[in-house]
């Protein structure tokens, strides 16, 4: 038996697209680092270090995840690479803070 595939409507998720953006949010660092661009839109890397006093590289893994799950946005000024919400981001927060 064929199984049937499931018609989406345009503004809602597919569950694979849901289960990339869960997964980046699944680690205590990640909601962490979340918080912190909501407070400090447009925060950078060693910003972000600093604030949560932990190492470059652990922090560089966790942003990447991040924009890899769509939920963090990356932009580049020079040598700098400044931090922001996605809106996708955005609501994660909503539904973090009202979990």
């Amino acid at each position: 038996m064929l199984a049937k595939k499931r018609k989406f409507q345009k503004n809602v998720k597919t569950p694979k697209q849901m289960e990339r953006h869960l997964k980046g949010v699944a680690n205590h660092r990640r909601i962490e680092i979340l918080f912190l661009i909501a407070r400090e839109e447009g925060i950078t890397l060693d910003g972000i270090c600093e604030d949560l006093s932990c190492n470059v590289k652990t922090i560089s893994e966790h942003t990447k995840k991040l924009v890899q799950a769509g939920l963090v946005n990356k932009n580049y000024k020079g040598r700098e690479v400044k931090h922001s919400l996605s809106p996708y981001g955005k609501r994660f927060l909503k539904f973090i803070q009202t979990f």
